[in-house]
């Protein structure tokens, strides 16, 4: 499989979770919307974070050597952190903010995993540079970009305590 074809497949998939995301959250649809802008946050953002990451030797893609990540994978975030934000926005309104610290180091160990075994040994999508920086440089992206996407979906859509599902403090 050629990295275009991985990036349209992991495409389709995230699109599906998405879908199936904010059904389950039962997201509005202001909510969705704001998830999607948060995603588009993070691909503006992201993009910048790569030139810097690449240019500082933290990591490079073998199938791009532009100084940035490959253009299909910016499409890719939008899809995953909107589907991080709706489970974020449920975390929040479930558990405060206690979850929602919770929720991002669970997102910062998974996405730091993830990009190891499976986007950089399973795949070869990333090539990590060795070192304990570098890890420190992903879990660092994985908090930052998903705390990034949720305040911009509470600037959309509200903040998920004043939604009509939010608990209600008697």
């Amino acid at each position: 499989m050629t990295m275009q074809q991985i990036f349209l497949l992991a495409s389709c998939v995230y699109l599906a979770v998405l879908v199936a995301t904010a059904y389950f959250t039962r997201a509005t649809a202001r909510r969705v919307l704001g998830a999607l802008a948060g995603g588009v946050a993070v691909a503006v953002v992201g993009f910048g974070v790569e030139f810097v990451a690449q240019a500082l030797g933290f990591w490079r893609y073998p199938s791009d050597e532009s100084g940035r990540g490959p253009l299909l994978l910016y499409p890719l975030l939008i899809l995953v952190f909107a589907v991080l934000s709706l489970i974020g926005w449920r975390v929040m309104r479930r558990f405060g903010w206690r979850g929602e610290l919770v929720f991002l180091a669970v997102v910062a160990v998974q996405g730091t995993l993830r990009d190891y075994f499976e986007a950089g040994q399973a795949l070869g999508v990333i090539e990590l540079a060795p070192g304990l920086a570098t890890v420190l440089v992903d879990i660092v992206c994985w908090v930052g970009l998903t705390a990034l996407a949720q305040a911009v979906m509470r600037l959309v859509a509200g903040p998920a305590m004043a939604d009509p599902l939010a608990r209600q403090i008697a």
